[in-house]
C-alpha cells in the first residue's frame, strides 16, 4: 500500500485547498522518505489526524477528539476562516495491489460546520488513467474493505507519534493501545493464572508453635480461609469456562457479522430503497424514450435530409425572384424606351447613343435568358417562409431537445447498471432474513455470556476481598503469638516461590512470543550504538513488558538505559511488531526524535528511517531533524519530497510550501 496524495480543504489550520504529494515513485529514482517540517503547533499532528480520519471516519483515533461526539469533532476540525458556504474536505489517494494488479482509490470526506445527521459524506473515487469514476458500491462496504488493507487495531504500529513513543519508553508496561495492537497481531492468549496457596503451608507451621487457645483460634480462622479458598478455586474455574464461552460467542458473532457482510446482508438491508430507486430510474428512462418517440413523430426525421431541405428553400427563393422579374420586365422595357428618348434630347452623338442602347440591350438579353429558365417547385412565398422557419429554428430546437433526451438516457442507463450490480450482490430476502436472525442470535449469545462472566467476576472479587481480610486477620493474630524469625523465614520463602512461579509463567508462552522477541532484539541492536549492551529481549506473556538481558544472560534493569536508549527500545518494539505483521504498509511518524542525543539520532536517521518501510512520512520540527540530519538523509538519497508547514501566528493559519527548514 502506498499513499499517493493528501488534500486538505478548510481543515484545522489549513485554510483553502492545499495539496501534499506523497508518492515516493514521483521522482526519477524512488526513495522512501517524505519529509514535512513544521514548528510545534503548526499543524503536523493535524496531518496525521487527517490520514486517520480519511481512512476510518467515525472510528478514527484522532489526537484532538477526546470524548467529543463525532459531530462535535467534525465541527471542531472546520477552519475558523472558512466561509459558511464552503465545505471542509479531506482527500487521500492511495495505491495497493489487488489480484496482482495495481488499484488506485481516492477517499473523499466532506462535511459542513454542524454537519447534518452528525456525520460526514464519504465518496470513493476509482482512479483510472487520470480519470476518476465514483464507486458507490465500495462506499457501502468501506469499513470492511479498509479493515482488510490496514486494520484499525494495528494502525498505531504504522501511524504513530513521538508522544506514543515517549509513553511506551517511559512505562514499564505498554499502554493499552499498544497491547491491543499486539493481541491483534499475534492472537496471544494469556497463560493460565496459577493459584498459589503458600499461606496454608505457612499457617500450618505457625499452628505448630501456638498454645492450645491459639491453636483453636488458628483452626477456626484457617478453616474459614480454607473454605474461602475452595470457593475461590471453584469460582476461578467457572470464570475460565465462562471466559472461553464468551470468547467463543464473540468469535461466532464476528464470523456471523463477517458472513453477513460478505454474503450481501448489509446491501440487502437497503434492497427496498435500491429497488425503489431502480423503479424511479426506469420510469425516468421510459419518459425520456417517450419524449424521443414524440420528437420522432414530428419534424425530427427531417433533420436527416436537412441539406436537401435547405437546397429546396434556395431553389424556391430563386424561382420566386424570377417570377417577380417576369412581372417587372414589361415595365422595364417601357422605362428603357423613355430613357433613350430623353437621352436623345441631350444632344449627344449618335455613336454614344448607340453604345447606350447596346448596353441596355445586353442587360435585357441577360434578363431574358434568366427569365427563360424552367421553374420546378412553383412554391408560394408563404410556403417558403415556413420552410425557412423550419430550417433556421424548428429543426435546430428539435435536435437540441433530442440530444438532451439522449444524454438523460445515457446517464439513467448507467445508473440502472450500477443499481443492478448492487442488487445482484445483495442476498435474497430468504437468505437476508437468515443472516439477520443469525446475527441477532450471535449478539444474544454474546450478551448472555458477557452477563454471566461479569457476574462471576464480581463474585470472585468479593471472595478475593474476603480472603485478603481473612489473611490479614490471621497474619495480625500470628504476629503477636508466633516466633518472629519463623515468620520472616516463611515470608522470604513465599516470595522466592512466587518469583519462581512468575518465571515459569513467562516461559509457558515463550514459543508464541519467540519470533516477536527475535525481531525486537534484532531491531534494537541494529539501532543501538552500544551493540554489546543488550543480547536478548524477553517479552512478558501477561503484560507484554520488556526484559533486557546481557551476553551473560543477566537481567539489565531498564533504568540503566538512558532516555534516548529507552526511546530507541520503544521504536524497536514498534518496528518489530510491524515486521511481524507481514503487511507492506506505509509508516508515518510525528515528532520522531524526541530527547535522543546526537549518536542515537544518527543511528535512527541512518538506520531506521530509510528502512522502516517502502514509504516513510516524517513530520519533524527544526530541532529534531536539523541541518545535520537532513543532510545525512539527502546524502543517502532517502528523501523523495520535502515540504514546510509555515504557520502564521497572527492569523493562526498554516500553508504548505515545497522545501524544508534547511
Amino acid at each position: 500500500m502506498i499513499f499517493l496524495e493528501l488534500v486538505l480543504q478548510n481543515f484545522g489550520p489549513y485554510c483553502g485547498r492545499q495539496v501534499i504529494e506523497l508518492d515516493p515513485k514521483g521522482s526519477e529514482h524512488p526513495h522512501p522518505i517524505i519529509l514535512l517540517g513544521g514548528m510545534n503547533g503548526g499543524g503536523k499532528t493535524t496531518l496525521m489526524d487527517a490520514i486517520r480520519l480519511a481512512l476510518y471516519g467515525h472510528r478514527a483515533q484522532c489526537s484532538t477528539r477526546g470524548n467529543l461526539s463525532y459531530s462535535d469533532f467534525l465541527t471542531q476540525c472546520v477552519n475558523s476562516h472558512a466561509s459558511p458556504v464552503e465545505k471542509t474536505r479531506i482527500e487521500l489517494a492511495f495505491e495497493h495491489i489487488e489480484n496482482d494488479k495495481p488499484i488506485r482509490y481516492r477517499i473523499v470526506r466532506t462535511w459542513e460546520k454542524n454537519p447534518k445527521d452528525g456525520k460526514d459524506h464519504l465518496g470513493i473515487l476509482d482512479i483510472r488513467e487520470d480519470d476518476e469514476w465514483l464507486d458507490t458500491a465500495l462506499v457501502n462496504i468501506w469499513d470492511e474493505y479498509i479493515e482488510n488493507l490496514l486494520p484499525l487495531g494495528i494502525s498505531n504500529l504504522f501511524l504513530f507519534d513521538g508522544e506514543q513513543v515517549k509513553e511506551l519508553a517511559e512505562q514499564e508496561i505498554p499502554p493499552p493501545i499498544v497491547v491491543d495492537a499486539i493481541r491483534g497481531l499475534l492472537g496471544l492468549e494469556l497463560a493460565e493464572r496459577l493459584a498459589v496457596d503458600i499461606e496454608i503451608v505457612a499457617n500450618r507451621k505457625r499452628k505448630e508453635l501456638a498454645d492450645l487457645q491459639d491453636l483453636a483460634n488458628l483452626e477456626e480462622i484457617e478453616q474459614k480461609l480454607k473454605q474461602q479458598q475452595e470457593d475461590h478455586n471453584k469460582e476461578t474455574q467457572l470464570i475460565n469456562i465462562l471466559q472461553d464461552k464468551l470468547q467463543e460467542a464473540e468469535k461466532k458473532q464476528q464470523e456471523t457479522f463477517d458472513k453477513f457482510i460478505s454474503e450481501g446482508g448489509k446491501i440487502a438491508g437497503d434492497r427496498s430503497q435500491l429497488e425503489k430507486q431502480q423503479a424511479q430510474t426506469n420510469t425516468e428512462v421510459e419518459n425520456a424514450r417517450s419524449s424521443m418517440r414524440e420528437l420522432a413523430a414530428g419534424i425530427l426525421p427531417m433533420a436527416l435530409i436537412q441539406p436537401l431541405v435547405i437546397q429546396a428553400q434556395n431553389t424556391g427563393e430563386e424561382e420566386i425572384r424570377r417570377q417577380q422579374a417576369q412581372i417587372a420586365q414589361a415595365l422595364l422595357v417601357e422605362r428603357d424606351k423613355r430613357l433613350i428618348d430623353k437621352i436623345a434630347y441631350l444632344g449627344i452623338s449618335e455613336e454614344q447613343l448607340d453604345k447606350i442602347k447596346s448596353l441596355i440591350d445586353e442587360e435585357n438579353q441577360a434578363f431574358e435568358s434568366e427569365k427563360n429558365q424552367e421553374s420546378w417547385l412553383l412554391a408560394e412565398p408563404e410556403s417558403l417562409n415556413q420552410l425557412k422557419n423550419l430550417n433556421n429554428y424548428l429543426l435546430e430546437n428539435v435536435k437540441i431537445a433530442a440530444q438532451q433526451q439522449l444524454d438523460i438516457l445515457k446517464i439513467k442507463e448507467d445508473e440502472i447498471i450500477n443499481l443492478e450490480r448492487q442488487l445482484q450482490a445483495a442476498a435474497s430476502p430468504e437468505d437476508y432474513q437468515k443472516l439477520v436472525d443469525a446475527v441477532a442470535e450471535a449478539q444474544n449469545e454474546v450478551s448472555e455470556a458477557k452477563a454471566n462472566y461479569e457476574t462471576a467476576t464480581r463474585r470472585l472479587v468479593e471472595l478475593e476481598a474476603a480472603i485478603e481480610k481473612c489473611k490479614k486477620d490471621l497474619q495480625q493474630y500470628t504476629k503477636q503469638n508466633l516466633d518472629i524469625k519463623n515468620n520472616e523465614h516463611i515470608i522470604t520463602a513465599s516470595a522466592k516461590v512466587q518469583e519462581t512461579l512468575k518465571l515459569f509463567r513467562e516461559r509457558l508462552t515463550l514459543r508464541k512470543l519467540n519470533k516477536l522477541e527475535i525481531e525486537v532484539t534484532e531491531c534494537f541492536r541494529y539501532l543501538l550504538h552500544k551493540s554489546d549492551l543488550i543480547h536478548r529481549i524477553a517479552i512478558d506473556t501477561n503484560t507484554f513488558s520488556l526484559s533486557l538481558y546481557d551476553v551473560k544472560g543477566k537481567l539489565v534493569p531498564k533504568h540503566r538505559l538512558s532516555a534516548g536508549e529507552k526511546q530507541l527500545l520503544a521504536i524497536a518494539f514498534l518496528w518489530g511488531l510491524a515486521r511481524v505483521s507481514g503487511r507492506r504498509l506505509p509508516v508515518a511518524i510525528d515528532t520522531p526524535l524526541g530527547r535522543l542525543d546526537s549518536s542515537h539520532r544518527g543511528n535512527l536517521v541512518e538506520r531506521y528511517f530509510p528502512c522502516a518501510s517502502h514509504q516513510v512520512i516524517l513530520l519533524s520540527t527544526d530541532t529534531e531533524i536539523g541541518d545535520k540530519e537532513v543532510k545525512t538523509l539527502r546524502e543517502k538519497d532517502a528523501i523523495t519530497r520535502e515540504y514546510l508547514l509555515k504557520y502564521d501566528s497572527s492569523t493562526r493559519q498554516t500553508t504548505i510550501e515545497p522545501g524544508y527548514f534547511y
